[in-house]
This record gives C-alpha cells, sequence and structure tokens, in this order.
C-alpha cells in the first residue's frame, strides 16, 4: 500500500458539475512546447496548497519557517482548501483555451480538471469519513511523521521538532473536535476500532519520561537525532530537556484527552460496518469507487469482476499443487500453506531479521534485472525498515513512503513484523516487488524525479488505479523477469494477487451487499491461504477505506491490457523499455488518460 498517497488522497476534497476531462483536440502546428503563463499557474497553486500544509512541506523536503508546524484540522481548512482548487480551475479555464496548448499541456490541463471534478464528486460526503481509526488519525500519523519525516541537522530544525511536540496537543485538539461533530451526524467507526485507537494511544504515552521504561519510541527519536548534531553537549542537554517537558506537559494530557473521548465514543457506537449506514451511503460509495479506480464501474460490477478473478487465479494456483506434487483440494492447500511452520520464520528477533534479511536479497537480484525491462531508473535508494513498535499492532502488513525530492529522504519500505504468523516467507518477493522495485519505490521515484518536465502537481500527485495497479502489475512483471524460482514463491505470487480479487468481493460486499464483518473474514478463510491474523487486519481495513482496495485490480488489469495491446498491435517492435516508459514517464494519470497515452505511443511507433 502507498501509504503517503493514500494520506493525500483524504485531502483531495474539492461537484459533479464540474465536467471531467474533455476529449483530446488535436493541437496547433504553431503551439508552444509549454505555455509559461500555464506553468506560472500551475507553480502559484501548488505554493498556494503548500502554504496551507506544513506537513506537506516537510515531506517535500522544505524547511522554512513553517518547519515547526502542523496542519489545521477542521471546516475552515477544508474550505480553503476548496476555495484554492476552484478559484484555479477558473482561471485555467478562462486564460487557457485549450486548443491553444501543446499535447503535453493538454495532458496537464485534463488530469489537473480529472483531479477537481474527482474531489468536487467526493465534496457532499466529506463529513462522513472517520477522524480515528486504526489505520488513520492524528494519535499515530503525528508520532510517525516526527519520526520518520522530520529531519534534525542542525539547531534551529531540533527546536522545530520541540515546537511540533509542544503543539501536537492542539493538532489532536482539533482532530478531537472534529470527532466530535462527526459523532453528533452519527458517523462513528464501528465499535472494534476503537480499542486499537487507544492501544494506539496508550503506547504513545508509554516508557521514559511518562514512567520508569525504556525510552519512549518519539524521545529515543529525538535523542538520536539531537546527538549526532555538531553542538555544545549543554545544548544537547537543554534540547532534551525541553522535548521532555513538552512530552509530559503537553502531550501526554493531550493523549489522556484522546483515550477518554474514544472509551466515551466506544459506548455510542454501533456493531454494522458498512457505509451503507450513513445518509446517502449509496450514493457516497458509488463516488468513492469512481474516485478510487478512475473508472464509471459500479459496485455490482466490481463484485463480480472480483469473483471472476478469483477463479481465475483459484485455477492457476492448482498448477501450483500439481507442481510441488500436491494431491489434495485447494481449500486443503490453502490449509498447508496458511499453517504449516515450514512457510514461517520464528515469531522472534531472529525470525524477522531473517525475513528483513530475505527481503534484501530480492532487492539485490532486482536491482541488477532493472536496466533489461526499464528505459528508465530511480536515482533514489530505497530503505526497509521494520513499522516501529507503537503502532504495529495496528498497522498495515506493508506500505511505502516515497523519496524526498531533493535527496535527503530515501524511499521507505515499512514491514510490519509484529506478528511473524502473519507473514509468511512465501510472500517476501512479491510483497518487495510491490512496495519496492520494480514497483512503487520504482514508480514514486522515477514520478518525483521528472522535476521541472511536469506541473507539481502532476510530480507530487497520484492516482490510486495508477499507482496501486502499477504495484500489483510490478508482482506479476517479477515473474516475466525469471523471478520466482522457488514454485512456494510463486503461489505466494498468485496469493497476493488473491488477495485483491478477493478485495472486489469483500469490499463491495461490506458497503454494498451489506455484508457483516464476520462475512467478509469467512468469505477470505474459504477461498484463500491469509492467515487468519492477516484476513481480520485486511477485513479491518476495507471497512475504514470504503472502495479503495478495489483500485489494485482494476489499475493492473488495465496496464496488462494496454501492454497486451501494444505486443499486438506492434509485433516485432514492441520494446518493454518503450512500454514501461510511456506508463511512467507521464506520472500517475487516471485510467482513460493512461489509455490515451499509450495508444499515441503505438501510434508514434508504428509510424516510425
Amino acid at each position: 500500500m502507498l501509504r503517503s498517497l493514500l494520506l493525500a488522497s483524504t485531502l483531495l476534497l474539492s461537484a459533479p458539475a464540474i465536467a471531467a476531462a474533455a476529449p483530446q483536440a488535436p493541437a496547433p502546428a504553431a503551439a508552444p512546447a509549454k505555455n509559461a503563463g500555464l506553468a506560472a499557474l500551475f507553480e502559484a497553486y501548488d505554493q498556494a496548497q503548500l502554504a496551507l500544509s506544513p506537513i506537506s512541506k516537510s515531506y517535500r523536503a522544505i524547511r522554512d519557517g513553517d518547519y515547526g508546524k502542523w496542519d489545521e484540522i477542521g471546516a475552515a481548512a477544508d474550505e480553503r482548501s476548496r476555495a484554492l482548487d476552484l478559484k484555479t480551475l477558473a482561471d485555467l479555464r478562462a486564460r487557457f483555451p485549450r486548443a491553444s496548448l501543446s499535447p503535453e499541456d493538454q495532458l496537464s490541463v485534463d488530469i489537473f480538471e480529472n483531479r477537481i471534478a474527482r474531489s468536487e464528486s467526493l465534496w457532499p460526503y466529506r463529513d462522513y469519513g472517520y477522524v480515528f481509526d486504526q489505520m488513520n488519525g492524528a494519535q499515530s500519523e503525528g508520532p510517525a511523521f516526527l519520526i520518520n519525516i522530520h529531519r534534525v541537522d542542525n539547531l534551529a530544525e531540533a527546536e522545530a521538532y520541540v515546537s511540533r511536540l509542544r503543539t501536537l496537543d492542539t493538532y489532536l485538539d482539533q482532530a478531537m473536535a472534529e470527532a466530535k461533530e462527526r459523532a453528533a451526524l452519527g458517523v462513528l467507526p464501528p465499535k472494534w476500532v476503537f480499542p486499537y485507537v487507544i492501544s494506539d494511544a496508550r503506547n504513545v504515552i508509554s516508557g521514559a519520561p511518562f514512567d520508569t521504561g525504556a525510552d519512549n519510541d518519539v524521545f529515543a527519536d529525538f535523542k538520536t537525532k539531537v546527538g549526532k548534531l555538531a553542538i555544545a553537549e549543554g545544548e544537547k542537554a537543554r534540547l532534551i530537556e525541553e522535548a521532555r517537558k513538552a512530552l509530559v506537559e503537553d502531550v501526554k494530557p493531550a493523549y489522556e484527552r484522546l483515550i477518554a473521548l474514544m472509551q466515551e465514543q466506544e459506548k455510542q457506537a454501533g456493531t454494522d460496518d458498512g457505509i451503507w449506514r450513513f445518509k446517502d451511503g449509496a450514493g457516497q460509495y458509488a463516488a468513492l469507487l469512481r474516485s478510487y479506480t478512475t473508472t464509471n464501474l459500479n459496485a455490482d460490477q466490481i463484485h463480480q469482476l472480483g469473483l471472476d478473478q478469483v477463479d481465475r487465479i483459484h485455477n492457476e494456483m492448482r498448477g501450483i499443487m500439481r507442481q510441488v506434487g500436491f494431491t489434495g483440494t485447494l481449500q486443503q492447500f490453502f490449509e498447508k500453506m496458511r499453517t504449516d511452520p515450514q512457510f514461517y520464520f520464528p515469531n522472534t528477533d531472529a525470525g524477522r531479521q531473517q525475513y528483513l534479511d530475505k527481503t534484501q536479497t530480492f532487492n539485490t537480484e532486482m536491482e541488477k534485472l532493472l536496466p533489461g525491462y526499464f528505459g528508465t531508473t530511480p536515482k533514489s535508494s530505497l530503505q526497509v525498515k521494520r513499522v516501529e513498535p507503537f503502532r504495529e499492532k495496528s498497522a498495515g502488513k506493508a506500505f511505502y513512503d516515497r523519496p524526498a525530492p531533493d535527496g535527503s529522504r530515501p524511499g521507505i519500505y515499512y514491514v510490519n513484523l509484529y506478528n511473524m504468523a502473519d507473514m509468511p516467507w512465501t510472500e517476501i518477493e512479491a510483497l518487495f516487488y510491490h512496495e519496492g522495485i520494480p514497483g512503487h519505490h520504482l514508480q514514486l521515484a522515477v514520478q518525483t524525479e521528472l522535476g521541472d518536465s511536469v506541473p507539481p502537481f502532476r510530480r507530487f500527485g497520484g492516482f490510486t488505479a495508477y499507482s496501486e495497479g502499477w504495484g500489483l502489475y510490478a508482482e506479476r512483471l517479477g515473474k516475466d523477469m525469471g523471478q520466482y524460482k522457488d514454485p512456494y514463491s510463486d503461489f505466494g505470487r498468485l496469493q497476493l494477487e488473491l488477495h485483491r480479487a478477493i478485495r472486489l468481493v469483500v469490499d463491495s460486499g461490506i458497503h454494498h451487499k451489506r455484508w457483516t464483518r464476520e462475512q467478509a473474514i469467512k468469505y477470505v478463510e474459504d477461498n484463500s491461504a491469509d492467515a487468519k491474523g492477516g484476513i481480520v487486519k485486511a477485513i479491518e481495513r476495507y471497512i475504514v477505506y470504503p472502495g479503495q482496495a478495489t483500485a489494485y485490480m482494476v489499475g493492473k488489469l488495465k496496464i496488462e491490457e494496454l501492454r497486451t495491446r501494444a505486443q499486438q498491435a506492434l509485433g516485432d517492435k514492441f520494446d518493454i523499455k518503450e512500454f514501461h516508459d510511456a506508463v511512467l514517464l507521464s506520472g500517475p494519470v487516471p485510467l482513460d488518460l493512461l489509455e490515451r497515452n499509450v495508444d499515441q505511443w503505438i501510434a508514434r511507433k508504428k509510424a516510425a
């Protein structure tokens, strides 16, 4: 899962009255290569967006006067962001007739219009998302941001870290105010969510300086970063003492208020899981499906697509069964893969290190293979990292954060090793190809490294179906590249693909067909080799992220369809490296625009 992109998607809330991207019109022969005025408009839009979000600035490695601040949370902030979107769109339409622009600028306009149209389609449902759940919310995102994103290279940046500690209470209080307003509308997550949030909150205020245990994760992080500074020891001691006071005097009381609120709301929460239970829940789910998949597929079509893909992958899995000599049924093979200890490393620190070492082996192998399949490869490095202890109990099994554009922070692949019984070694290879290379890290690093050749919103924005579709495509691409030499690893690849096909069934089942959490868990148990703990976590994720999980398979199938189309149309002229450039070098696009881009590349190749 692409974590930073997923978080960013919640900010893209800018009305169905806005048209989607217009069909491409041919540009006049004299069209400029790049319209300077349009570029300036997009640059001003980017700067205005950044001014509204100190957090986004930090992700972009911008360390200015906002470096010690948090974003504002609430309706006023949402309205300001939407107003900026709509004003920029109005300026664009008034000043830049589409026919006067080059094809590349037309593509930027089409992407921007699509982006705003998606945001507007979700605007009526802006108060129906969960503020706190096991995967979202300031309770875990704030500490994780400080540890992983807030760099400390000098005294001023250390003081900015302390400033963020002092004001984390305000950030949390704003989020709590939002949660109270939504509860008044009847918008509460299901009852089972609250123990996760409470547990994460308690973890944040456990350990020193809150009690006599080992250093809290945030305190330990701050000490480590300050310890590396070339400043006087007295200054280091002063900074550490200020951080300690901020944690004890500001952070702890805020988390205690949050725990009290979650305990109170838990009593009010119900046990239904799908968003069908909200006012116009059907309309909300339809809008989310359109937004995440960038298609017009409805919930019933999504559900049937999932059933069809489950059948296809089951048949491919039977081929693996024959290969390894298993003579039972597919369901019996699932049970073997789920329970046989040979497929799991020990649930110990040594076992966790084995998992990380195996991941690094596949990283090294794939790096050597990339030049044969990609014309453009990342300059940014990739770091493999365990999910921090304070949030590993509730976090997903794996996710990725993109590199900083200035090279100061690598791309980071997080793997959750809280319970090794949920992380079979058979899936290590495919999981790494999805989150690392040639998946998210390759795609997002290449996108970030496009530089000024595309507007900032294209360089740093995204579309879930494109990026997650690419990640799932990358898992299968590994097989084309000669990987998955162990048949059980190839089964792991199919298992992860099956996991994404099942998502189409259970996501639409929960939010459209009114399945219970237990029904969805049972469907996965009956149709896959997922470990029980992993199944529960996955279903709980789909419940709090309606529609998001459907984008993976939809996007992957489109990329594969376009590759097949290109191979059939071009024959000997087909070049896999050029195809990948045609997909990647535009940056993320909706699937209809991706199809247009590839069709144009095919036409150029034919004409050459």
